[in-house]
């Protein structure tokens, strides 16, 4: 037999590391168990994978944590099974840039947020030894709670730079953690020195000029976004990033400004075209012999809450204003409405999809129509049409969200659907509402700065609605950090 180009492996460098499945591993194993620390290993051992790309380590790393505390992708794997797999974590990064580069560490914990988990993010050069070492031991005495560190391979001897991993128990006596590598093609799970993997970890990404660090993930109690999401996919989205982190700060600094009106033509006449595309909305895409003719409960459940949170957004005052801006500037940058597409090809065009691998083909057909729902009198959207896929013809649905408009809420310029599907009022809306509440202290006049403030604090905001805005400036918080320098507040 020919011998194969390749690599099989790599030694791993003991010390500092010590195998997991050695004997002195096995007993730094069984001493750890005794003493509670190795609480969170079994679940993730349970679930724990190979990455399946060699630079998908922090994607398979998180798949591992999020089916260790039993979180539910709402969309499918393979068959009828939800199941997170490092292929379907695309959301902040598109899997070709991923494959090649690998991903940041804010881009991860973004992931993780979109995806259903509590994060709390901790970048070594903010935050001590002394201070990890106390995270490590209350994380691995729990089962609900998870820590990925992400480190410089080099700092342990080991072949290689930048690495994510779950950690996967902790050794008090010896000081020692349990790295369960996810690079397992290349070495095993092993026992490294704390103060050693702090030193990895306390070391600097050139790309972004940031310190690596530690995350813990845990179960959120609620969903993650319902309707919206930060939509970092679009060729554009650093120049939209810009303008909203750095220049509206300084738009809103006027001594011109005089009212709410002057505020929201101030933030919105001189945006880029692609600002409106910086917060898309979340359409659900399923094919029509998985559905039936009607929906499934959860689907429905689903689509209640997607309503609920579009009839929250109509109902606040600073949606009001907006409208009224609109109906008043016909110079407005951010036309093109989200409702006046209608097709599954537009729709698609304009928004993220969950299944929304099902619209990777070409569209061949689409229609819209208003069809029943289960067990219900009201009727719901849906895009429909048929996607080829390798010549193979597939029917696919889009679940579009309406909330019924009055009457009067309709803008001079048309921008609104009378049908209720979310459209660019109020998605200019939820683009306010997710600015850092920072933001508003570059008002001049403090009157209108504080009238302003209550309008968009999201403590007076309904539920639903506060939890969706929270989630977007998280979101924008992971995404922006690594792409802009920080800035002073004022």
């Amino acid at each position: 037999m020919a011998a194969i180009a390749g690599v099989y492996r790599r030694e791993l460098p003991s010390p500092p590391a010590i195998e997991f499945a050695s004997p002195q591993g096995k007993q730094l194993f069984a001493e750890a168990l005794a003493d509670g620390n190795m609480e969170g290993f079994f679940k993730l051992i349970s679930y724990y994978q190979t990455q399946s790309e060699p630079a998908y380590c922090g994607l398979a790393t998180l798949a591992v944590v999020l089916n260790s505390l039993s979180i539910d992708p709402g969309r499918k794997w393979k068959g009828p099974w939800r199941w997170f797999d490092d292929t379907m974590l695309d959301c902040c990064e598109p899997l070709e840039k991923v494959k090649v580069n690998g991903i940041s560490f804010g881009k991860v914990a973004c992931l993780a947020h979109c995806n259903g988990a509590e994060v709390d993010t901790f970048r070594a050069n903010e935050s001590t030894e002394a201070a990890f070492r106390k995270y490590v031991s209350s994380c691995t005495s729990s089962e609900d709670c998870h820590m990925i560190v992400s480190y410089h391979r080099g700092h342990l001897k080991q072949t290689g730079t930048g690495h994510f991993s779950p950690v996967g128990g902790y050794h008090a006596g010896k000081d020692m953690v349990l790295i369960l590598d996810v690079a397992r093609f290349k070495y095993p799970p092993h026992w490294v020195p704390l103060t050693l993997l702090w030193d990895a970890m306390n070391t600097v990404v050139g790309d972004t000029g940031l310190s690596r660090g530690f995350m813990l993930i845990s179960r959120l109690e609620r969903v993650p976004s319902i309707l919206y999401t930060v939509n970092c996919h679009h060729a554009d989205f650093k120049t939209a990033v810009t303008y909203w982190t750095e220049k509206i700060p300084h738009l809103l600094s006027s001594e011109d400004i005089k009212d709410i009106q002057d505020i929201i033509s101030n933030i919105f006449v001189s945006a880029p075209k692609n600002l409106k595309n910086l917060i898309s909305w979340v359409a659900e895409v399923r094919k029509p012999e998985d559905g039936g003719k009607c929906l499934s409960e959860e689907e429905n459940r689903r689509l209640i809450i997607k309503e609920e949170v579009l009839k929250q957004v109509r109902e606040t005052e600073l949606h009001k204003h907006v409208i009224t801006w609109l109906s008043t500037k016909s110079s407005c940058t951010c036309d093109g409405s989200l409702a006046s597409n209608s097709s599954l090809l537009e729709i698609a065009s304009e928004v993220c999809c969950q299944g929304a691998r099902l619209l990777c083909g070409n569209v061949d057909s689409c229609n819209t129509r208003r069809s029943s729902k289960a067990d219900n009198v009201e009727s719901i959207t849906l895009a429909s049409g048929r996607v080829i896929m390798e010549d193979v013809k597939l029917g696919v649905e889009m679940l579009v969200p309406c909330c019924q408009r009055k009457s009067d809420s309709l803008s001079e310029d048309g921008s609104n659907s009378a049908d209720g599907k979310p459209s660019v009022d109020d998605v200019l809306t939820v683009l306010i509402l997710a600015l850092p509440p920072t933001t508003w202290s570059y008002i001049k006049h403090p009157m209108l700065q504080q009238e302003f403030s209550d309008i968009v604090s999201s403590d007076n905001l309904p539920d639903l609605l506060r939890q969706e805005v929270l989630h977007l400036r998280r979101q924008l918080h992971f995404l922006t950090e690594e792409l802009l320098p920080r800035r002073p507040p004022a």
